[in-house]
């Protein structure tokens, strides 16, 4: 297959706590567990979710030997593109599963949709605009 637009995407990630992360990217964001991988010894255990229709999905993983979870920087973003508002019940369905509203790094996000951090600091936005390339 050659890497152009039908190529899947796949976003890896650490996690300090597998558990929570899936509590907020599937329970709260509603993706699937595609994937799950869980090792007692030193292997990394992981986390799949997606969209099953999606071309991408998140690859959380857990180092045993405690690697350091930075979270990114606040410009590292997730952003999905809902087309319309940005539900309510949503945003108060990703605090309840370990998300915390702040204030974007760049206003821009702020003007066109919320962005939350998940329990391991990534960043999420919920983009009120429809996806358009330039």
């Amino acid at each position: 297959m050659p890497a152009d637009g039908s190529a899947h995407l796949r976003i890896a990630r650490p996690s300090r706590d597998l558990a929570a992360a899936e509590r907020f990217w599937c329970a709260g964001l509603g993706l699937a567990v595609l994937f799950r991988h869980t090792s007692d010894g030193p292997e990394h255990s992981l986390l799949m979710a997606g969209w099953p229709d999606a071309s991408w999905h998140l690859e959380l993983t857990h180092d045993p030997a405690g690697a350091d979870v930075t979270g990114g920087t606040p410009d590292d973003l997730l952003v999905v593109y809902l087309e319309g508002p940005v539900p309510d019940d949503l945003v108060a369905r990703l605090e309840r599963c370990g998300g915390r509203q702040v204030t974007a790094h760049n206003p821009y996000w702020d003007t066109w949709g919320v962005t939350l951090e998940d329990p391991d600091g990534y960043r999420l936005v919920l983009c009120r605009r429809a996806w358009a390339p330039a």
